[in-house]
């Protein structure tokens, strides 16, 4: 049973839209319906996470792009495609992984000028907030003992405003609020693409997740504690 009877359009909270119980498939069917945000009204749909419902690592980027909002699945577009490739060379399998975006509708604006393309516009904080509860349902359910953040926007859902993806990538963080679990932070597949020198870019990219398959391995960095944080609500 959904608790969306109670929303009001418009309201910056997915909360009233989430099942009151169930496992990811329901929460995955409970989305498809979410007007937690405005962002519903242009996408042609929500991406919710896929893959392994009980990954021992769960990759978090910021939200869906073009492919992604037209085919309904995350990370299927030249990022995602990029993506694979740098998680075969870091020794992670897709295939057991599970995936997902802080945002799960895709937001854009287009221009006319460029053929009516739809050309990605960065989720606002007040959104990001919004769609955290999704997020944070996905990580309790899955269960994963390592996240890895994909660009700065996964990396302030996880880690808070603070976050800063120059700072803080490549390091194996622990979880706020969360014993065992960690966080391991790197830049958005997107932005290879985008990078002057697209060859030093990926291999930074495949570097920080390598930390993630250490971590994974149980080797690497000595595991920092994550501290306990009393939970509201």
């Amino acid at each position: 049973m959904s608790r969306s009877d109670d929303a009001s359009a418009g309201a910056y909270d997915a909360t009233p839209f989430l099942p009151d119980d169930g496992e990811l498939a329901a929460y995955r069917r409970a989305a498809a319906d979410c007007r937690g945000c405005p962002l519903y009204a242009n996408a042609t749909q929500t991406v919710f996470g896929s893959g392994d419902t009980s990954a021992r690592v769960l990759l978090v980027g910021e939200q869906p792009g073009d492919q992604e909002d037209r085919q309904g699945e995350p990370f299927v577009g030249p990022a995602g495609h990029l993506l694979d490739r740098a998680l075969t060379e870091a020794g992670i399998d897709r295939g057991t992984a599970y995936v997902t975006n802080a945002v799960k509708h895709f937001k854009f604006t287009v221009l006319p000028e460029r053929g009516k393309r739809r050309i990605h516009k960065a989720p606002s904080l007040r959104e990001l907030s919004a769609c955290k509860p999704w997020l944070r349902a996905e990580l309790d359910l899955v269960r994963p003992e390592v996240v890895v953040a994909l660009g700065a926007t996964a990396g302030k859902a996880l880690l808070g405003s603070s976050f800063r993806v120059t700072k803080d990538r490549g390091s194996l963080l622990p979880m706020p609020g969360a014993d065992e679990q960690y966080v391991v932070a790197t830049v958005h597949p997107s932005a290879i693409l985008r990078a002057d020198d697209r060859e030093a870019a990926y291999a930074g990219l495949v570097s920080d997740l390598k930390v993630a398959a250490r971590a994974l391995n149980g080797q690497g960095q000595e595991r920092p504690r994550a501290p306990k944080v009393r939970q509201s609500g």
